[in-house]
């Protein structure tokens, strides 16, 4: 797509990510599970649902929105989202949308949803309510805006941000991570296919999944999102979507190289 001025010098502001939600899809502690992990008390060690929060350029955007969506926003006292983006369709990273219906009645607006035709159509089944034609009342509002690998901008008023879309895949399932500004966020893949390494060059922050050390169907081990992080070469790198058989956070953050970092629920880094 063709770039103007107004995009170029917009990332060039500082970025701020804060990270909601660090755990994979069953959250940390597990429920049953009485291991180390699971039973920790430090604090970093509670894991909700994957989920960040980036503020670029006066817009605020949210990465998924899982069951925990409503505790992850009280707990950082966010109270109006611009948009938010879906990496894919999976209930841990969707399971939360009904609770943007707090937002449409303080905001007085449908909130845009970014996602690809496969995840929208997952949304007309998992919240057919939204989409009826004679709505119940309160249901949420929904402006579900289809998109695909091409980069496109979220406006508002006189502020945009460019989003660029990156291509992972999660085991068989197609998934997209996003770049936005210098910040890159790729959750749920154990594959980035060649072509998309090229929008990640340059990066000031990479931020990244791994479930386990262990090999995984879908997810990246260890020591594999260890070698992607070193061929992206970001300034930093951040793990992300942690199960409770990584270990500790403190066990974890002693094993990584220089440069790559166990993210934590609460974080907050600025590019």
């Amino acid at each position: 797509m063709k770039i103007s001025y107004l995009y170029i010098v917009n990332n060039l502001y500082k970025t701020k990510l804060t990270f909601l939600g660090t755990g994979t899809s069953s959250g940390v502690p597990m429920i049953g599970c009485k291991c180390e992990v699971c039973t920790s008390s430090d604090k970093r060690d509670n894991r909700l649902r994957s989920s960040v929060f980036i503020e670029h350029n006066g817009l605020s955007i949210l990465i998924d929105a899982g069951p925990d969506f409503r505790q992850q926003l009280l707990r950082a006292d966010i109270c109006d989202l611009d948009a938010i983006l879906l990496t894919h369709e999976h209930k841990d990273h969707t399971g939360g949308l009904d609770d943007i219906r707090a937002i449409n009645y303080f905001g007085s607006k449908a909130l845009p949803i970014y996602c690809e035709d496969r995840v929208k159509k997952s949304l007309e089944r998992e919240y057919s309510y939204a989409f009826s034609e004679y709505k119940y009342p309160g249901a949420p509002e929904f402006d579900v805006r289809v998109i695909d690998e091409e980069s496109f901008v979220i406006c508002r008023e006189k502020a945009s941000v460019l989003i660029t879309p990156i291509r992972v895949m999660h085991y068989k399932l197609p998934v997209l991570g996003y770049r936005i500004g210098d910040i890159a966020y790729i959750t749920d893949a154990n594959k980035i296919e060649e072509k998309e390494y090229a929008k990640l060059k340059n990066l000031g922050i990479l931020v990244i999944n791994t479930v386990r050390k262990e090999h995984h169907i879908s997810h990246f081990s260890l020591q594999e999102a260890i070698d992607v992080a070193k061929r992206v070469g970001a300034k930093r790198c951040y793990l992300t979507h942690l199960s409770h058989r990584i270990g500790t956070h403190a066990q974890l953050s002693a094993e990584l190289p220089d440069g790559i970092e166990t993210a934590y629920d609460g974080l907050v880094i600025t590019v």
